[in-house]
């Protein structure tokens, strides 16, 4: 991602001086152990501005000197751990949560690297919509991480509190209950913007076919339904919910990210 081999690169280093000091930031974020100290916050939003400088470098083309997005592995990985981090910079506002910023920087610290050994290649975009539907694919990614992140603290603070009886609060206090509602409002939100991506994908691709990509997003888009479904109608709450919400995911992750892991990496060719 960071210097990724294209015919025309009219920046330079930029890019690699980019990297560097967004995971310096990242390091800084991860690496305070003062939960009150001031610089880890700021590190953080730091970081995450030059991770947004490469994202558009690299998969929005500037500066590359050739039509079309960059959306291998890698970048897909980097973008969606940026959706992440972007979503609880917000969130930090009301509740700060110290632990997951260290969670996040240390994820920083790794997909901005990897982004650059796995950059993926150069595709032109098959239609107008192309844009769109992509976008709103990486966006569900996103929701569902954090959706994911929160579901960890909650499974967390259900094991303390069983485990020492302790009140039925999580991170920083957060009443679990709270803390639930907040993971699937996420959950919610994702299965919105996945469904639309999935339909403005069929109605706008000039041919649909069932490759590995189609089967596992489909695949999780019935699971995200089935957990939602299950929540409303039989009042699922617990482990029993966040196991489907790991699950969906999962198949979300191994239906982009997974396969084209698959083809660039494992296989060493461009995906179809």
């Amino acid at each position: 991602m960071i210097l990724s081999s294209g015919p025309v690169d009219t920046l330079g280093a930029a890019p690699l001086v980019l990297a560097l000091v967004a995971m310096l930031a990242y390091i800084v974020a991860a690496a305070s152990v003062d939960d009150r100290a001031r610089l880890p916050a700021p590190a953080l939003v730091a970081g995450g501005l030059l991770h947004a400088a490469l994202l558009a470098l690299d998969i929005g083309g500037w500066g590359r000197g050739e039509p079309g997005a960059r959306l291998g592995f890698g970048p897909v990985l980097s973008l969606t751990v940026w959706l992440v981090l972007a979503v609880h910079v917000v969130e930090s506002r009301f509740v700060p949560l110290p632990a997951v910023r260290r969670v996040l920087a240390i994820a920083g610290v790794v997909v901005v690297p990897l982004a650059w050994a796995f950059p993926g290649e150069v595709r032109a975009l098959s239609s107008p919509w192309a844009p769109l539907h992509w976008v709103l694919g990486v966006a569900s990614y996103g929701l569902f991480g954090a959706a994911v992140l929160h579901a960890t603290m909650l499974d967390a603070a259900e094991r303390q509190m069983r485990l020492r009886a302790a009140p039925a609060t999580g991170p920083l206090g957060m009443p679990l209950l709270r803390l639930e509602r907040l993971t699937f409002r996420f959950v919610e939100a994702g299965f919105v913007v996945l469904t639309l991506a999935l339909v403005l994908g069929f109605v706008t691709a000039a041919r649909w076919k069932l490759d590995h990509k189609t089967v596992f997003s489909l695949l999780g888009w019935v699971v995200f339904a089935a957990l939602i479904g299950g929540r409303v109608l039989r009042g699922w709450r617990g482990r029993r919910a966040t196991r489907w919400l790991y699950f969906g995911t999962a198949l979300l992750l191994l239906g982009y990210a997974g396969s084209r892991f698959v083809f660039e990496v494992v296989l060493g060719r461009p995906a179809p």
